[in-house]
């Protein structure tokens, strides 16, 4: 394997400070090789300052320099080979499949913002030309497109370590659309971490561009993680993790004197319905489904169907013994770390002291402490406990669910429109349920970023169409998507030029379009 150094990356250069920390495995406890440097506000201002420095050059590469840059950093992942899916095994307790898995969607990411960036028509170019004989007043020639904002931070995953972490798709796509990154790691997967940070770092070495446009530190989240945030070279934040997290810096960068965007996601709860027809017709196999969604990665998906509503009654009853036979059968499993299974068990036993909140079914497997397992659980409840007790809209990050009984589809509703924001929610019903239950899809549309029927939630396609963001607290801007190529819209911003003589203007905006890409001329689609 190959040996870790536990240094920062800072614009190139591999630098090392005297405090350090260690990891250790959840599997066993036992201590990972590798002592991990902790950075200070020295390395933080150098970090940006080289970003700073770099991002002028990098916002002005051309989209095949940037494809360049994307595709190399996805070669020089794979080329790390089984020593990457190893210590990420170590680090986070996921299997090789499931890491091999999530090493194919990191470097599919890559593909597909170099993909976008070679095309290069992500930029919505819009020229609307002048006018100089209109009357009464002749119109300017106008001329729109996005440009970058500038040095991103971003925010490693514990759930992911590699597809939302140092090569996520955070940093895919703000290197797409020419914005520097400085990334803070994980402290759970520091080794997992270094190893990719030294892949991005030498694909930009080989492709020839500004040392500053990629740095990596280690660092505690309480200090250096608001210090990136409040650094006054930071133009934008893409983070997941907790709620309280995400609320930090959510206040930190809007208390600077000229706030940035913070692309937050937070928590979710997933909720699915059960309609009647759907009960009535398969209660055996959507519970079955459901109980493999829910214990899926050891219920650590961000997408884990957290709550489920039906309406009470015998194929309900036949739904429930089914889902607690699976539950009960169901292995204990080793979790992320050590502080994810402490959070799971305080919210699990938080949400089980609720009065009227009863388990269903808990695994009988035991949950072997020395190897950070936990459990998985059902808990159920009826419609005005849920309505009543606020424990029961909080998330438990592991694999746990709440079913909610309601007395018939008018109470679904009710349930629904209650529901804070979320990534997604599912319905499963008959065509004649789905007609039969009215609204239901317009209101869980107005909550949710993304409306399943007849699925499952776990699972998040990456590709042109897929949102993955919601409404607060799902994530902290429900209009776009951490997920597929609309992501790139997070860390851009429209410039319109004016009377700008088409000498000066960017390529991407000049008459001949030079780039020979989409545009907007004159309210038509046309690449001309």
């Amino acid at each position: 394997m190959t040996t870790i150094h536990g240094k920062n990356f800072l614009a190139g250069t591999l630098h090392v400070t005297q405090r350090t920390f260690s990891v250790v495995s959840p599997l066993d406890g036992a201590e990972l090789p590798g002592r991990f440097s902790l950075v200070g506000m020295a390395e933080v201002d150098r970090a940006l300052e080289a970003a700073a420095e770099a991002a002028g050059p990098f916002g002005r590469s051309s989209g095949a320099k940037r494809a360049e840059l994307l595709e190399a950093i996805a070669e020089e992942i794979l080329n790390l080979g089984d020593t990457l899916l190893e210590r990420a095994g170590l680090e986070s307790a996921l299997p090789a499949a499931r890491l091999t898995g999530e090493r194919g969607r990191t470097v599919g990411q890559l593909k597909l913002f170099a993909d976008m960036a070679r095309e290069g028509s992500w930029v919505d170019a819009r020229i609307d030309r002048a006018q100089p004989q209109r009357q009464p007043l002749p119109r300017s020639d106008l001329r729109r497109m996005k440009l970058p904002l500038g040095p991103v931070v971003v925010f490693g995953s514990s759930n992911f370590p590699l597809a939302f972490s140092v090569a996520g798709g955070d940093t895919a796509s703000a290197l797409c659309t020419g914005n520097p990154v400085i990334v803070k790691a994980h402290r759970a997967h520091p080794g997992t971490s270094e190893l990719v940070a030294g892949a991005i770092t030498r694909a930009v070495a080989r492709c020839g561009l500004p040392a500053g446009v990629f740095s990596m530190v280690h660092g505690e989240g309480s200090v250096i993680g608001l210090a990136l945030v409040k650094h006054p070279a930071t133009r934008a934040v893409g983070f997941t993790g907790s709620r309280a997290a995400g609320r930090a810096l959510l206040d930190a960068a809007a208390s600077r004197p000229h706030p940035i965007p913070v692309f937050a996601e937070m928590s979710s709860l997933n909720p699915v319905f059960l309609l009647p027809g759907a009960l009535a017709a398969r209660a055996e196999e959507i519970a079955d489904g459901l109980k493999g969604s829910m214990t899926l990665g050891v219920g650590q998906f961000c997408t884990k169907p957290g709550l489920v509503f039906a309406v009470e009654g015998s194929d309900f009853g036949r739904f429930r013994q089914q889902l607690a036979g699976g539950i009960a059968a169901a292995p204990a499993a080793s979790m992320l770390h050590a502080d994810i299974r402490k959070n799971f068990e305080q919210h699990r036993d938080a949400l089980l002291a609720v009065p009227g909140c009863d388990v269903l079914a808990r695994a009988t497997a035991v949950a072997d402490a020395g190897k950070t397992q936990a459990a998985p659980l059902c808990a159920v409840t009826d419609a005005a406990t849920f309505l009543r007790a606020e424990q029961c809209m909080e998330e438990v990050f592991g694999p746990c669910s709440l079913l909610v009984k309601a007395a018939d589809l008018a109470e679904l509703r009710v349930l629904a429109r209650r529901l804070d924001g979320q990534l997604t929610a599912t319905v499963h019903g008959t065509p004649e349920d789905l007609a039969a239950a009215g609204d239901l899809l317009e209101i869980l549309a107005a909550t949710a970023g993304r409306v399943i029927v007849n699925g499952f939630p776990t699972g998040v396609e990456v590709c042109h169409a897929m949102q993955h963001g919601g409404p607060s607290p799902a994530t902290s801007d429900s209009r776009f998507t951490r997920v597929g190529s609309a992501a790139l819209e997070r860390f851009v911003r429209p410039v319109c030029y004016q009377d700008v003589p088409d000498s000066l203007l960017p390529p991407a905006l000049k008459d001949a379009n030079p780039l020979g890409i989409r545009r907007l001329v004159e309210g038509v689609e046309t690449r001309a």
